[in-house]
C-alpha cells in the first residue's frame, strides 16, 4: 500500500505570491519527475478526511475526473480514500488512452486496486463529499459538453445533499489568470490549490467559486525557482509606513489636504470623503464645492473648512483630491485642470475620471505631471478611460489595472471584488479584505478620503494606496462581523471603523 505524504498547507504568510499559468507550468516543468500527483493526491485525501470528520464506516465520496492530469489527480486521491476505507464512486470523463503519462498511471492503479470507472453520475447516488477534477489551470475556454453538465450536476449535488464540494486546484471552469468564468462553473465550498495560489482565486468570479481556499506548496518552493507574478495586500505590505505620532507634535505635521467636487445635490460626496481624511489623521481639511447653494459649515465636522473651490488651489496643500461628486460641468472641466496642474500628489475619482477620459488635452496634461497621480476607478469607470466596455475590463483586471497604470504613468486601483493596484511600471498587488457590503453608495469617496489622508501625511504614493485599500475593505469587514450588514451598510459608517482599525494597527507596532 503506497505511503501518503503528510500535508504541507502553506502557513498565512506563505502564500501571498501569486503565480498566473504560464507561470505554473514553467515551475511544473522544472519540478518534473517529483511526484507532484502523488503529493497533491495525499494533500487532498488529507483534506476531506478533515472535512468528513469522524464520519462513520459508512461515509462516501463522489470523485468527478477529467481528461486530463487534474483528472489524475483527482483519481490518485480516489485511490488513497480508497486505502482508507471510504467509499468512492469515481465518474471519469475522457478516455483513459488519451491520458497524460502520470494521469494514465493514477488511473490504472486505481482500477488495479478495485476501483471502477463510471461514466456518469448514479441516479441513487447520495455521498458526503463531493470532489471536483475535471480541469485544472489549463482550461482556457468554457465547459461544455459533458464536462458542463457534470459541473452542474456537482453544484445541484452538493445543494441537495448538504455536503462539501472539493475543487482540486482550482474551481473546475475558472479561469485562474483573471477570475472570469464564462458559462459552467464549478461552486466550490473549499478549494485546495498546489504549488502556489492563483490570483483568479481572489478575483471577479474566482472569490464567489473558490469556498474556502488552502494552498499547499506540494514541498516546493516556488519564489526559489520563479519570482511571482504579483502579491496579495497585508498588513506587512506597508507596515513599515505606519509609525505612531510623537507627543511633540501639531496638526501642521499631518499634512493639509483638500477635496475638489460636490455639484448641485452631490454636496455629501465632498463631506464623505472629507470627513475620512479627517479621521484618518489629516491636519487640515479644506473642502471645495461647486454647488454655490451648498452649506458653509458641516454642522457634524466643522473641523472642515469648506470654501469656493478655486480658493482651495491658494492653500499650500500635501495632497489633493479631485471628482467626488463633481459632474462634468464646463466648470468642473476647468477645476480638474487646475488639478492636474496643481504641484502635489493627486487623487483622481469619479466624475474627474470621466471628464479625463474624454478630453486629450487633460490626458495629456496628466502625463507631463512631476507629483504622483492616482487613480481610483470602478470597471465602468475604467473601460471609459480605455475606451472599452466594462466586460472587456472584467474579463482580465490584472491586465487592465496594468494598461490603465502605463498610459496614464499612474498609480491605479481597479476597485470591484477582488481590488487589482497596479505601479506604473506594471507592478500589481492584489487585496482580499472587503465584502458586498460595499456595493453602495459613497464608498468610493470614503476611500479617496481615505487615501488623501494617507498622502497628506508623506506616506509614498504606493504603500498610501496599498494600505488605503486594505483597510477601507478591513472596516467593512470589522462591521460585519460586528452585525452591521452587508446588507444596508453605509458608506459613513465605515469611517469610524476604518479609524478604529488604523488605530489598531498602530498601537501594534
Amino acid at each position: 500500500m503506497e505511503q501518503s505524504l503528510p500535508p504541507a498547507f502553506l502557513p498565512e504568510k506563505s502564500h501571498l505570491a501569486l503565480y498566473c499559468r504560464d507561470s505554473l507550468r514553467h515551475l511544473e516543468s522544472f519540478h518534473a519527475g517529483e511526484t507532484l500527483m502523488r503529493r497533491a493526491g495525499a494533500a487532498a485525501a488529507a483534506w476531506v478526511e478533515e472535512l468528513l470528520g469522524k464520519a462513520d464506516a459508512s461515509a462516501s465520496v463522489l470523485v468527478l475526473a477529467g481528461p486530463g492530469n487534474n483528472g489524475g489527480d483527482a483519481l490518485t486521491l480516489a485511490t488513497l480514500l480508497r486505502q482508507r476505507r471510504i467509499a468512492v464512486i469515481a465518474v471519469f470523463s475522457g478516455q483513459v488512452e488519451r491520458l497524460p503519462k502520470d494521469a494514465a498511471q493514477a488511473c490504472r492503479q486505481f482500477v488495479a486496486e478495485g476501483g471502477r470507472l463510471l461514466s456518469e453520475i448514479p441516479p441513487d447516488a447520495r455521498c458526503d463529499l463531493i470532489v471536483d477534477g475535471l480541469f485544472g489551470i489549463g482550461l482556457t475556454h468554457p465547459l461544455e459538453g459533458e464536462a458542463a453538465s457534470l459541473a452542474e450536476a456537482a453544484n445541484r449535488l452538493a445543494q441537495e445533499w448538504d455536503c462539501p464540494l472539493l475543487a482540486l486546484d482550482c474551481p473546475s471552469g475558472l479561469n485562474t489568470d483573471t477570475g472570469f468564468c464564462q458559462g459552467a462553473v464549478i461552486h466550490a465550498s473549499h478549494t485546495l490549490g498546489f504549488i502556489a495560489a492563483k490570483p483568479g482565486f481572489y478575483t471577479a468570479d474566482g472569490v464567489d467559486c473558490c469556498g474556502q481556499i488552502r494552498v499547499d506548496s506540494l514541498g516546493l518552493s516556488p519564489d526559489a525557482t520563479l519570482s511571482p507574478d504579483g502579491w496579495r495586500i497585508t498588513l506587512d505590505t506597508f507596515a513599515h509606513c505606519l509609525q505612531p505620532r510623537k507627543r511633540n507634535s501639531h496638526k501642521g505635521v499631518y499634512g493639509s489636504v483638500g477635496v475638489i467636487g460636490g455639484a448641485h445635490s452631490m454636496s455629501g460626496a465632498v463631506l464623505l470623503a472629507g470627513r475620512a481624511a479627517l479621521k484618518l489623521g489629516a491636519g487640515c481639511v479644506f473642502l471645495g464645492l461647486l454647488d454655490p447653494q451648498a452649506p458653509g459649515v458641516d454642522f457634524a465636522h466643522p473641523e472642515l473648512m469648506i470654501r469656493k473651490p478655486e480658493s482651495v488651489f491658494d492653500v499650500i496643500l500635501s495632497a489633493l483630491a479631485c471628482g467626488p461628486g463633481m459632474g462634468r460641468s464646463d466648470h468642473a472641466a476647468e477645476l480638474l485642470e487646475l488639478a492636474v496642474g496643481y504641484p502635489a500628489p493627486l487623487v483622481l475619482d469619479a466624475d474627474a475620471l470621466n471628464l479625463l477620459a474624454f478630453d486629450d488635452n487633460l490626458q495629456n496634461a496628466l502625463l507631463g505631471r512631476k507629483a504622483a497621480t492616482l487613480l481610483t476607478p470602478h470597471p465602468a469607470e475604467a473601460a471609459r478611460l480605455l475606451d472599452l466596455q466594462t466586460v472587456d475590463i472584467q474579463q482580465n483586471r490584472i491586465r487592465m489595472a496594468q494598461e490603465l497604470a502605463h498610459r496614464y504613468r499612474a498609480w491605479v486601483v481597479l476597485k470591484g471584488s477582488g481590488s487589482v493596484i497596479s505601479a506604473p511600471d506594471g507592478e500589481w498587488w492584489m487585496n482580499t479584505t472587503g465584502n458586498p457590503g460595499l456595493s453602495g453608495p459613497g464608498f468610493g469617496d470614503v476611500l479617496s478620503g481615505m487615501l488623501l489622508a494617507l498622502l497628506g501625511q508623506g506616506w509614498p504614493s504606493g504603500a498610501a494606496l496599498q494600505a488605503a485599500v486594505h483597510l477601507h475593505g478591513q472596516a467593512a469587514d470589522d462591521l460585519v462581523s460586528a452585525g452591521t450588514g452587508p446588507v444596508g451598510l453605509c458608506a459613513g459608517e465605515l469611517i469610524d471603523a476604518a479609524r478604529a482599525r488604523f488605530n489598531d494597527w498602530l498601537r501594534a507596532r
